[in-house]
Parts: C-alpha cells; sequence; structure tokens
C-alpha cells in the first residue's frame, strides 16, 4: 500500500514504534523498535533469538502503534514482514544515527547476530 505524505512524514521523526506480534498461544507481545522508512516499507532491526523475532518467523503479520509530538495523534499501521534477513549491522548503525546520534550501534551483546526486517504495510489508521 501507498503510505501518505503525513505518514512517511510521521516515520521519518524521531518517533518510538510499539510493534506488535503473535505469541505462540495467539496473543499479542509488543517491543518498542526504532524504525527507518523505504519507500513505502518500514524498517527495523533486531537480534536472533529474541521473542518478537521467533514470533515474525512463526507468523509474519504486525502491527505498528506510534504517536507524534502531538500527543493526540495516533497512527495505527498493520501490515506483515515480507523480507527478514541476516544482512549486517547496517541498519541498526544507521538508526543508532537516527535516534541517538551516533556513528555506530554500540549496545549490542557479543556474539549477537543482527536481524533485519522490512514490512509491507496493508492498513493504516490516523486518530487525532
Amino acid at each position: 500500500m501507498e503510505l501518505s505524505d503525513d505518514v512517511k512524514a510521521a516515520l521519518d521523526e524521531k518517533v518510538f514504534v510499539h510493534l506488535a506480534t503473535i505469541m505462540p498461544d495467539g496473543s499479542p507481545q509488543v517491543s518498542v523498535v526504532w524504525v527507518a522508512r523505504e519507500g513505502d516499507k518500514i524498517l527495523f532491526s533486531t537480534a536472533e533469538g529474541r521473542v518478537k523475532t521467533n514470533n515474525i518467523k512463526r507468523d509474519s503479520r504486525v502491527a505498528l502503534s506510534f504517536t507524534t509530538e502531538d500527543a493526540y495523534k495516533n497512527y495505527v499501521l498493520k501490515g506483515r514482514v515480507t523480507n527478514f534477513v541476516q544482512d549486517g549491522t547496517w541498519l541498526i548503525d544507521d538508526l543508532a544515527h537516527k535516534y541517538m546520534g551516533s556513528d555506530k550501534y554500540e549496545w549490542g551483546k557479543p556474539g549477537e547476530v543482527r536481524v533485519n526486517a522490512e514490512i509491507e504495510i496493508d492498513s493504516v489508521g490516523v486518530n487525532h
């Protein structure tokens, strides 16, 4: 789906996104993630072995929620992870720059394997 200019602009800000994935029993699991946008797709980075990583490998459906500086404007996006790959730390490094002003992500654990996700959005809701 094509994202509106308003949604794209909001995602390009330093917004903290609540990512919901689906647990094996069908219940929701929510994590806060840093995001980037590539066209109409949303990107985030995580690590192997995390709950959200395991959930996405089993069921690619996700929901995202965030607010901008206008705390009464809430964005809710639903979609699915269409690409989930181990392709280095380039994304988490870019996100560390966006969110922390750092040139490199410095908080990884020894032996941690980064996984980058690409989300294709199916629906968008904006409440104001």
